[in-house]
């Protein structure tokens, strides 16, 4: 089981995933966009980092500065939600190259 994940998605995703943590014991952390510093799920985690202005380009498919966040706040694993960065096989390899879990569908051959 993880102490710490990251929760790479926004809105009622991330606030779902971070219920499902919270009853787990797990820590969370969260990346936003300046337009949700007040976001409930920004203020429902457990740690909360910033990482820019949206869609220049779109933050969720930031896989360098996600991938930089989970290295300075210690999650042993990312959850990127639904959509977007799940279905995203090079973040899935970024994730096993920089040493953290990926949480969500497996490649299939």
């Amino acid at each position: 089981m993880f102490k710490k994940i990251l929760i790479a998605n926004r809105g009622e995703i991330a606030v779902r995933s971070y219920a499902r943590a919270a009853k787990w014991v797990i820590a969370t952390v969260v990346v936003y966009s300046d337009v949700d510093r007040a976001a409930l799920h920004v203020r429902k985690s457990d740690e909360a980092y910033p990482i820019g202005r949206p869609r220049q380009p779109s933050l969720t498919l930031r896989m360098d500065k996600i991938l930089d966040v989970a290295k300075r706040s210690g999650a042993e694993a990312i959850h990127p939600g639904y959509g977007f960065l799940s279905e995203n096989a090079k973040f899935a390899q970024a994730c096993a190259d920089a040493g953290v879990k990926f949480i969500g569908p497996r490649r299939t051959p």
